[in-house]
């Protein structure tokens, strides 16, 4: 009789159980280090700050939006999106830390299961990506953005925004574990930022870009979006953009959550 066969059966309920259970213990562990190192979450409230109060001041008498609203209100949705994207790169930089200082073998040891370091990661993150959504309405609102649609629609926008966060999250998961160190996996994730998050609709139309980045721009996932948070919050033919934006979603999750549960198994250090 093989060792299969002597093993306990487990219920798929109790599995799913024990692995929600583990995945809530990954994620405040990971909580617990925001407040026990909070400059970290300082610098990360920060940078969107800083990014509203620039282009809301040094670039909002230049550009002005085609469909005549104020540019904050244009902006605002943008930078939401944008932030969010940025702050995704701290899952592949703190899994790649936990790599490197030996903890996710540690993990491996322990009986549980496999999934929850990394839902453990994302989860923590998308709470961060919480405070910091919350943060920037309020810097928003201080600096004359007043969205136009209804508090649902609003809500609906955040929902949007916080879960393609969750989705970008996984991606970078993957990258965190595929590089050798911390530094390395913060080289490897701006490259990909940088095109996706300024060549797009976050901060200027894409009817003043050149016709052959204008395809691109339009209808890349940050752009969709930002274009549906936008007309969510402001107004705007709203089903198309936002069914676009969580097919984007939607795939991410779909493809990268398999590849980053086969990378976090197979990677050694």
């Amino acid at each position: 009789m093989s060792v299969a066969t002597l093993a306990p059966r487990v219920h798929p309920a109790r599995r799913v159980a024990r692995a929600l259970g583990d995945t809530a213990t990954i994620t405040r562990r990971n909580l617990l280090h925001y407040t026990r190192v909070p400059i970290n979450l300082f610098f990360s409230l920060v940078q969107p700050v800083m990014f509203v109060l620039l282009f809301r001041y040094v670039f909002g008498g230049a550009i002005h939006p085609p469909s005549k609203v104020p540019y904050v209100d244009f902006l605002l949705p943008g930078v939401f999106v944008q932030t969010v994207a940025f702050g995704a790169v701290s899952t592949s930089i703190g899994l790649a830390e936990d790599l490197q200082q030996g903890l996710v073998e540690r993990f491996r040891a322990l009986p549980m299961a496999r999934a929850a370091v990394l839902a453990g990661r994302t989860s923590a993150d998308l709470c961060r990506n919480v405070v910091v959504v919350v943060i920037m309405t309020g810097v928003g609102f201080a600096v004359g953005f007043r969205p136009s649609g209804s508090a649902t629609a609003f809500l609906a926008a955040v929902g949007l925004i916080l879960l393609f966060a969750y989705a970008l999250s996984w991606g970078f998961a993957f990258i965190g574990l595929s590089a050798p160190n911390s530094e390395t996996a913060q080289v490897m994730s701006f490259p990909l930022l940088f095109p996706l998050t300024f060549a797009s609709s976050s901060f200027v139309p894409v009817q003043f870009m050149p016709g052959w980045l204008r395809g691109f721009a339009t209808y890349q996932p940050v752009s969709v979006t930002a274009t549906a948070c936008r007309d969510l919050m402001i107004g705007g033919p709203v089903a198309t953009w936002v069914v676009q934006s969580v097919l984007w979603t939607t795939g991410f999750l779909v493809v990268m959550i398999p590849l980053a549960v086969w990378r976090y198994r197979s990677s050694s250090r």
